[in-house]
């Protein structure tokens, strides 16, 4: 029985789609095809049923994707006992939003280089939506971001959780009045791109609707909407833990408001595929380096929450 064979049934399993596992596995998809089939003759049952152009797994395709699946991890665990850290040829793809990638990424980045000398590392910076939909084509490996991916197989905790601060520049906003959530739906908004999930929070906070078609501008990026806020363009809720050194330079100030904003939980994901046992470890990794960063900040910022799931 070829180990190519399994790992390429628990990719495809795992991905829902011939190309993209082919694409994954650097292989083409009568390969993937072929490998799938050798399997089934091995095993004696048909583990997919083919449907047009998809397919699913079959109850026997269910119960033998568990027990590979344990068979490769135990596999990986067993040669990763034997590997010298610094001879690990590791590829790594990560995605982060910016709130991440301008807090502890780097840290997190800097122990990987450290540990793995040998590997290379991707980051990828992009939307929530964007990012769990890299994960689930396969290319990214791990993703910090907003959301959990609650897909079948995918494992999701949360690793940290930011406060929110409205901010915006000394010109515009008066530093002592504390402004009502009227008083902040009448001045210039700067929000997230709509639709996620920072977005979706300022409806509720203003309990009004129509706020979200008076004087607002939207971004996709973390640092565009600080250098806006900067400019004296608007005002915008984004982490305390991002702006603390133009909150301290007195490039912004923060709005003192009647009403909080609710602070933003951040969702590490991966899928422990084939191969996974290092994710598992830099997702533990991701772990330790995040609780450090707010053991090292004021707990009223920054804090680490729980497992998610």
């Amino acid at each position: 029985m070829k180990l190519a064979n399994l790992e390429t049934f628990v990719h495809l399993a795992r991905l829902r789609h011939f190309g993209r596992t082919a694409t994954h596995l650097n292989t083409t998809q009568p390969a993937v095809s072929s490998r799938i089939a050798a399997l089934e003759r091995e095993l004696g049952v048909q583990l997919i049923m083919r449907e047009g152009r998809g397919f699913h797994l079959t109850s026997a395709g269910h119960e033998a994707l568990r027990v590979i699946e344990n068979m490769l991890g135990d596999f990986d665990k067993l040669k990763l006992g034997f590997t010298d850290p610094e001879n690990i040829a590791l590829t790594l793809r990560i995605g982060a939003i910016d709130a991440i990638v301008q807090t502890w990424l780097p840290r997190l980045y800097e122990r990987l280089r450290q540990t793995y000398p040998g590997s290379q590392i991707e980051i990828v910076t992009d939307s929530t939506v964007n990012l769990l939909n890299h994960m689930k084509s396969g290319d990214l490996d791990i993703t910090f971001c907003l959301d959990p991916l609650l897909e079948e197989g995918y494992r999701s905790f949360v690793v940290c959780t930011y406060a929110m601060s409205w901010i915006g520049s000394p010109k515009l906003i008066d530093k002592e009045h504390i402004y009502t959530v009227a008083e902040l739906g009448a001045m210039p908004l700067i929000t997230f791109q709509r639709g996620s999930p920072p977005y979706r929070m300022i409806a509720p906070y203003f309990q009004d609707e129509s706020v979200l078609a008076g004087q607002l501008s939207n971004s996709n990026s973390l640092p565009t909407m600080i250098r806006l806020a900067i400019d004296g363009f608007g005002v915008a809720a984004v982490p305390t833990a991002v702006v603390q050194r133009e909150l301290a330079s007195g490039e912004l100030a923060s709005v003192r408001v009647s009403k909080p904003f609710p602070p933003l939980t951040f969702i590490a994901s991966y899928h422990p595929v084939p191969g996974s046992l290092l994710t598992e470890r830099v997702a533990e990794l991701a772990r330790r380096t995040a609780m450090e960063f707010c053991a090292e900040i004021d707990p009223g910022i920054a804090w680490v929450e729980s497992i998610y799931r």
